[in-house]
């Protein structure tokens, strides 16, 4: 399929597409033309892309543990082990980013509240 059905198909433009592929995660086949053409699991590996990025990884995590999943009762999940400790690393990210954003709201719910006290 063409790069603007499999774009509709996976939820995502066809740039993003173009983007996948430069970044090592999708690699379409080519048609006589030089045309990129589109399977239904190059659509698939998309929606699984998207997901992740949705997830807070990045492309290089992704391109690490995209070969290592797998989708069971509608949910990704991984059948390498190096792919969970890759995750578990991910994941431990996240919560330290989480962790200081927390205390960045914190600290100006407190400036804020000052604030209001002193108008008050």
């Amino acid at each position: 399929m063409r790069i603007s059905e499999a774009a509709d198909r996976a939820g995502v433009p066809a740039r993003l597409l173009r983007y996948y592929e430069e970044q090592g995660l999708l690699a379409p086949g080519r048609n006589a033309s030089g045309y990129r053409d589109y399977s239904a699991q190059d659509v698939e590996i998309a929606r699984r892309i998207r997901q992740l990025l949705d997830a807070g990884l990045s492309t290089a995590t992704i391109r690490t543990v995209l070969p290592c999943l797998t989708e069971r009762a509608g949910s990704l999940a991984p059948i390498c082990q190096g792919s969970i400790k890759d995750l578990q690393r991910e994941q431990a990210r996240i919560e330290a980013s989480i962790d200081a954003l927390t205390r960045s709201r914190d600290a100006i719910s407190a400036v804020v509240a000052a604030g209001v006290a002193v108008q008050e």
